[in-house]
């Protein structure tokens, strides 16, 4: 692990299923997948990937810091559209290789303008077909105008 971060390399095991030691079982990439969700309602916001770095500055501040696959960056939530999210619990999943955050998110969660990232229902019991996606929730805000880069 990165000398950076608190965490120490997984054990047995046992030390990762019932132990008290937070040792994350990072991937081949250094990440593990991180679901958000509201703390009141409980709805699942977003999916997301942290890495060493993005786990110990969520611990650190008590917001939520998570990882780009794609920019290959560190990243605050909100950082640059002020749509936070503030941690109110952390917890992490049997074998340490998932982590689950439950939030106080101001205003929007997903870069689309929605509440949540999950705003599509898949139709279940088609068995042909193309798969035709239904809305499930309105534009919270406009993107546009919430996005900014940054300075």
């Amino acid at each position: 692990m990165s000398d950076k971060t608190p965490f120490t390399a997984p054990g047995t095991s046992a030390d990762l299923e019932e132990g008290l030691a937070l040792t994350p079982k990072f991937d081949a990439d250094g990440l593990v997948t991180c679901v958000a969700t509201d703390a009141a309602s409980g709805d699942v916001l977003m999916v997301a990937h942290v890495n060493a770095e993005a786990l110990a500055k969520t611990i650190a501040t008590g917001e939520a810091w998570y990882f780009s696959r794609s920019r290959r960056a560190l990243w605050k939530k909100g950082e640059t559209s002020g749509h936070t999210q503030r941690v109110v619990e952390m917890r992490i999943d049997c074998d340490q290789d998932a982590v689950w955050i439950k939030v106080e998110q101001v205003a929007g969660a997903c870069h689309t303008g929605r509440r949540s990232c999950f705003y599509r229902a898949v139709p279940l019991g088609q068995n042909s077909g193309a798969v035709t996606l239904e809305f499930r929730d309105e534009r919270a805000f406009d993107p546009k105008a919430a996005y900014r880069t940054k300075d």
